[in-house]
């Protein structure tokens, strides 16, 4: 399934959305990929089927996403804690990833008339190779769209984010670029992987779970 899905809405959807706007919409809004494989549970298929579904359903409400007029949209795609599961699941979702982002940038036309900008975050010298260069080429392509921006947790927690700014500071200090008394939240926040991004407004969940699952923790505390 594309990306960048095109249809075109009826009148009652665009009398919605008007309205809806009239009121606050969030500018950032984060998601937690879950449930796929309690989905292939309940469906009796293949776990990497719900996976693949659960993409499709990602297309479907990033368009929405869009039509409201929230302008980024972070998605937790693929946990460092996911490594655990078995080699067969961790393999199929590696796999959709690499199918799904050479479909990425085959339509980076599209990407770039609707001016989304994407970006992933996490940390990516645990991905084989291949995957890294795909994830460098769609952010290099559409790295000065600046209509909306998609950032992709892969290979993502919040406990590594924040251990990776520690380290990124103390070696500031060791080298003397900065000194002790520097460091204050804000500059912990612009070492993170989301600096050039606002914290998230909203945070969903979509599997009903109540639980944040090493997600942007520093960045969702209000």
């Amino acid at each position: 399934m594309s990306w960048i899905r095109e249809y075109t809405l009826n009148w009652f959807q665009l009398l919605a959305l008007k309205i809806i706007r009239t009121g606050h919409v969030p500018k950032h809004v984060a998601f937690i990929m879950d449930g796929n494989r309690r989905y292939a549970n309940k469906q009796n298929v293949a776990k990497i089927e719900g996976h693949v579904r659960g993409f499709d359903k990602l297309a479907e409400t990033l368009s929405w996403c869009r039509d409201l007029g929230i302008t980024e949209v972070t998605v937790y795609a693929f946990s460092i804690e996911n490594y655990n599961r078995t080699k067969e699941e961790v393999d199929g979702l590696m796999e959709l990833a690499r199918r799904k982002f050479m479909r990425l940038l085959e339509e980076k036309d599209k990407l770039v008339e609707q001016g989304v900008c994407i970006r992933v975050i996490g940390n990516l010298s645990l991905l084989p190779e291949d995957m890294r260069k795909l994830f460098a080429e769609a952010m290099i392509i559409t790295k000065n769209n600046n209509k909306a921006t998609l950032n992709l947790a892969f290979a993502y927690t919040s406990r590594d984010e924040i251990t990776h700014a520690i380290k990124d500071i103390a070696g500031g200090i060791k080298h003397t670029d900065i000194l002790p008394e520097d460091i204050t939240e804000d500059l912990i926040s612009h070492c993170l992987y989301t600096y050039k991004s606002l914290n998230p407004d909203l945070l969903i969940r979509t599997s009903g779970e109540v639980r944040f699952s090493d997600f942007l923790l520093w960045q969702i505390c209000n």
